[in-house]
């Protein structure tokens, strides 16, 4: 017997479409513009047996038992049963829920408490009005979104589902609440500084650039929470102050790092770092118990007490300790030839940039709770000089989990001195260095004016995310993603670029499995076969790095040629019958398009004037095509693929002879992927070394 094809995420739409043209035709309003709701589902659940309850919320589950429903009720207050009996609403009123309302939806609901045979707390339903119409289903019960890109890309289906995701952001409302109740009972005055800034004064970092075309002026995104602007509040006469403000870096991403992110920074006048560090410490405890009920943390790496007094670590002690290596003393070659020693990659060439990636490679070996003191003068352009030792200044940075999560100092308040210190930054500048400090010369003439002795210190919610021992960017309700489609213009979406989604939504009509046996049926030389699965790994492979649909790009790899060998015979038909063989297998045409878009351009299917415009598209056929130069080239070297590396097969792909019958200039379109050649030819090394086993490679 024939396995039917399970429904798709289409399939389904349509269904709910045409149940919202009956409701509408039967008279109901399916998107009320009002509702009365008396109750949460958490008060609901506490009242007694007999009370009448008035709820609103979305059908989480829908189990129907005949003349008897159950569904499950959500709110942002919890989830509760709700029971609809056909003799309690009448047969039309019933049969109406049933066979119109599906799981998703959002209703209101009138009924009465009363509690299960089983002790379930519930309500009977006496009325119910339809409030939303869900077009879409939701995502499997039971499994949800489990595709990390996706769950980011679609969080409010994240949140829905995931409450435990709910309660983390409730508990990063309260890290910050907390953290601005502690500071103004210390007294600091909350401020609120300019987010664009003509130069990005108080860090080391790449800006966001854009121009002001009232004042036809290059402006920037703050890249801290206004800390040269605080400053001169000081000079104001301010003498507490503190702003919890987003902040802007235009560098890469990593668990630890994002572009935008929230930070908290406070000045103190009268002050100095180690009162800074006191008040610090105090901070992170009280956040510590008041947010997440304990001092002790614990990651994958590291465990850590934020409890008693933290330890003070010397900055050029603790490298010298580590690698051997006198950073007071040590020239670049130095340094350079250690961090290579150590196999840690670093960029630049000065001293400044090379003791940074030192201590970036030493602090990896300190959990923490410490405060990191006395760093170089040239990597603390803003803080002030010890006195003890004028190479060296009074700046504190928290070190926990290996991790910088926190910064301040004694501010430096000396015009004389600030001011070489900007003129350095700017010959770095002038050199190159990207993350010098800009500087800021109207700072300096507010420093001639009087700037008090003053404390900065800043952390941002990166501390949350160690706290939660999760990456700071699922610690952010909405971050920042690549488009899904190539085009940034925001347009309708025609089929083809709908492909170019990744859309977890859509439903596979046959298992891997299936299609394995679906090829093997019409493919009996193993080279062909050995090319299928290879096309299927470069795709998945590719899928996985560009955080696409794995099982779908995998799948499309595995049966683009599926008519291959019905037609090799006759090149010019080649892909005539694969339209008619993937209907059969319940293909849509969205999925059959792009199987033959890797014919584009050839002889063959009357293709040979169409071109590729569409990501899927040039995935597939550089995918494919990539498959028989790697293989060839493997061939040639006694280890075959186990140790083959991009620059091997970019040298061959040079030579016009070697595997002549490989299109070079359709691999090349990887880079309508975003992707350099180097980098596409390593996934799809990597992704067959996978399979050499199965392929003859190994």
């Amino acid at each position: 017997m024939t396995k039917q094809p399970e429904l798709n995420i289409n399939d389904e739409r349509e269904i709910r479409l045409k149940k919202l043209a009956d409701l509408k035709e039967s008279g109901i309003n399916p998107y009320p513009a009002h509702t009365e709701n008396n109750h949460s589902v958490s008060e609901a659940l506490g009242m007694k047996a007999g009370e009448s309850v008035q709820v609103s919320g979305r059908i989480m589950t829908k189990r129907d038992m005949g003349k008897l429903t159950f569904c499950h009720l959500q709110d942002e207050s919890g989830k509760m049963q709700i029971a609809f009996k056909q003799d309690e609403l009448g047969n039309e009123n019933y049969k109406l829920f049933t066979k119109k309302i599906d799981i998703g939806d959002i209703i209101l609901i009138d009924g009465e408490r009363f509690q299960t045979h089983k002790g379930e707390e519930s309500v009977l339903i006496k009325t119910w009005t339809l409030l939303s119409k869900a077009i879409l289903p939701l995502p499997d019960k039971f499994h949800g979104i489990q595709d990390e890109e996706l769950r980011l890309r679609k969080r409010y289906l994240d949140l829905l589902l995931n409450p435990e995701i709910r309660d983390m952001f409730y508990k990063k409302a309260k890290f910050w609440d907390v953290t601005r109740t502690f500071m103004k009972e210390k007294g600091f005055f909350e401020v609120e500084t300019p987010y664009l800034e003509t130069t990005t004064g108080g860090a080391e970092a790449t800006p966001f650039a854009t121009h002001h075309n009232d004042f036809d002026l290059d402006v920037f995104l703050r890249i801290s929470v206004g800390e040269l602007l605080q400053k001169r509040l000081m000079a104001a006469g301010f003498e507490k102050t503190f702003e919890i403000g987003k902040v802007f870096r235009n560098e890469g991403s990593s668990p630890d790092h994002l572009q935008e992110f929230t930070n908290m920074e406070f000045y103190w006048a009268y002050a100095n770092y180690n009162d800074g560090m006191k008040l610090t410490q105090e901070l992170y405890q009280r956040i510590a118990e008041e947010v997440f009920g304990t001092t002790k943390f614990k990651t994958k790496e590291y465990e850590y007490d934020l409890a008693g007094e933290w330890p003070h670590v010397e900055y050029a002690k603790e490298i010298k300790k580590q690698t051997k290596i006198d950073i007071t003393k040590a020239t670049e070659d130095e340094m350079k030839k250690k961090l290579e020693k150590l196999k840690v990659k670093y960029e630049g060439d000065n001293k400044e940039r090379l003791t940074d990636t030192l201590w970036k490679y030493c602090r990896r070996n300190i959990a923490g709770p410490a405060f990191l003191i006395n760093h170089p003068k040239l990597i603390s352009p803003l803080a002030k000089a010890r006195p003890e030792d004028l190479e060296t200044t009074e700046r504190f940075q928290v070190i926990i989990a290996g991790s910088e999560v926190g910064n301040g100092y004694s501010e430096l308040n000396d015009p004389v001195d600030q001011r070489e210190r900007f003129e350095l930054q700017q010959k770095l500048i002038e050199r190159g260095d990207d993350e010098a400090m800009m500087p800021d010369f109207e700072f300096v003439e507010m420093l001639e004016h009087g700037m008090p002795p003053t404390c900065g210190f800043g952390f941002g919610e990166r501390l949350f995310a160690f706290m939660m021992d999760k990456p700071i960017r699922e610690c952010v309700l909405f971050p920042l993603m690549k488009p899904e489609h190539s085009s940034l213009q925001v347009s309708k979406l025609t089929s083809k670029q709908v492909n170019n989604k990744k859309n977890i939504d859509y439903i596979l009509p046959i298992s891997r499995e299936e299609a394995l046996a679906f090829v093997k049926e019409y493919t009996k030389k193993e080279a062909n076969l050995n090319h299928y699965l290879e096309s299927e790994a470069v795709m998945r492979g590719l899928a996985k790095h560009l955080g696409k649909d794995e099982e779908y790009w995998g799948m499309l790899g595995l049966l683009h040629d599926i008519d291959w060998e019905i037609t090799e015979h006759d090149s010019t038909t080649h892909l005539t019958k694969a339209p008619e063989l993937l209907k059969e297998k319940g293909f849509d045409e969205d999925f059959i398009t792009i199987v033959l878009s890797h014919g584009y351009g050839f002889d063959c299917a009357g293709m040979k004037d169409m071109k590729r415009s569409q990501e899927l598209e040039h995935a597939l056929a550089c995918s494919e095509t990539v498959t028989g130069l790697i293989y060839s080239t493997s061939l040639m070297r006694p280890n075959k693929i186990m140790d083959l590396e991009a620059k091997s097969v970019k040298k061959k792909m040079k030579d016009k002879k070697f595997a002549a019958n490989v299109d070079r200039n359709v691999i090349k379109e990887c880079e309508q992927l975003g992707l350099t050649l180097d980098e596409f030819l390593t996934i799809a090394i990597d992704s067959m070394r996978e399979i050499a086993g199965d392929i003859g490679l190994k």
